[in-house]
């Protein structure tokens, strides 16, 4: 029989500590903590923190804070964390030198940002299609960085996570509070 790791309630969930790209290392190998997985926290703590890891080039663990508010907030706000979440994931793939992958996760969540839905209608997400965005984010920004982004690493580009790391909020706008 296979052991497998488990978390506290008895889910497989790997052990082996992993590098600030999310990739496995050996067991035993000093390693980036994990972010806690289903913290509930209001969106500027949200952007805060993400904004916090993607400067420190870990997009994969910034992608987990956006997972826990697209997973914990209001229903109307799911697309957003999602497509921020697809950014980072985007971005993960691109530093982990997976072109192709981080391509293309960069341009779907760009599309969600955009207000695209991934088959191309309209998202209807109400921060979306001109609306002003939420909690002072930069989401034409995002979209441009992203698509930016995406050609980039089609070429060939490689890609420094900390160094690529795009800006959540509007420069001196607020990285949180209520929605605009």
């Amino acid at each position: 029989m296979n052991a497998r790791d488990r978390d506290g309630e008895g889910r497989a969930r790997s052990a082996r500590p992993r590098d600030g790209l999310g990739r496995p290392l050996p067991y035993g190998a000093q390693g980036v903590d994990r972010q806690p997985e289903g913290l509930v926290r209001t969106p500027g703590e949200t952007l805060a923190e993400a904004q916090r890891l993607l400067d420190a080039g870990m997009p994969f663990h910034a992608h987990e804070v956006f997972e826990d508010a697209w997973k914990s907030g209001p229903g109307a706000e799911a697309g957003l964390w999602r497509g921020l979440a697809q950014l980072a994931v985007g971005l993960t793939h691109a530093a982990r030198g997976n072109a192709v992958g981080g391509a293309r996760l960069l341009r779907r969540g760009a599309d969600v940002l955009a207000g695209r839905d991934e088959a191309g209608g309209e998202a209807g997400e109400t921060w979306a299609a001109g609306a002003r965005p939420p909690y002072g984010m930069d989401l034409d920004g995002l979209v441009r960085w992203a698509r930016a982004l995406a050609g980039r690493v089609e070429a060939g580009a490689a890609v420094d996570a900390a160094a690529e790391s795009p800006r959540l909020t509007a420069r001196g706008g607020p990285a949180g509070g209520a929605a605009a």
